[in-house]
């Protein structure tokens, strides 16, 4: 479990492609050690370390997990947002995240708003019915709150300092984003189900 608030971001040193992925990621100064078999969220995706390193780790992704998630738009130097996973203790800073990602939403504007960039983005259609204004949201592993919602477009803010220190501050009209719905939302809908 992780909780959508981003620890840095690393950099893809290294790709490779075949039927799975298999990428090396430079970890960012601070980040701390990692040990083979440990859980990072990256782009919001839960992966493990296969492989270890000074400063960096190696990770691999399946045909699945490429299938449901834009990783394989990973190219070399890409920045790539990176959480350690929760820790009994630890703060809720943001909100319950599983690191498995429903699908990729796509940006359609973003533009400033005052000192924030708003940014609108149309979601797969199946999960349109679980996201709701004020509810929570992660992109590309980012704990978001949702503005406003059409459909199954919506909307989000980008502070600053969220922009800063994530790859979120890169994204502009076209770009894909790792999107996982808040894991309450999908109970709610389920239980409601089993009682119609």
């Amino acid at each position: 479990m992780f909780t959508g608030i981003v620890a840095g971001t690393g950099i893809a040193s290294g790709i490779e492609k075949l039927d799975d992925l298999k990428v090396r990621i430079e970890l960012p100064p601070g980040f701390g050690d990692m040990e083979v078999g440990a859980s990072v969220a990256c782009d919001g995706v839960c992966l493990t370390a296969v492989a270890v390193g000074n400063g960096w780790f190696q990770a691999e992704a399946s045909a699945e997990t490429l299938s449901k998630t834009c990783l394989g738009d990973w190219k070399r130097n890409s920045r790539i947002n990176l959480e350690r996973p929760l820790k009994v203790g630890d703060e809720i800073g943001g909100h319950i995240v599983a690191g498995h990602v429903d699908g990729v939403a796509a940006v359609e504007s973003a533009e400033e708003d005052g000192g924030s960039l708003r940014v609108a983005l149309a979601a797969p259609e199946e999960f349109a019915r679980y996201i709701a204004p004020k509810g929570s949201i992660a992109l590309n592993g980012v704990s978001l709150t949702v503005n406003e919602v059409w459909g199954s477009r919506f909307s989000v803010n980008l502070i600053a300092h969220t922009r800063k220190v994530t790859n979120l501050g890169e994204i502009r009209e076209g770009s894909r984003l790792n999107m996982e719905i808040d894991t309450l939302a999908r109970y709610v809908a389920r239980m409601q189900e089993a009682n119609t």
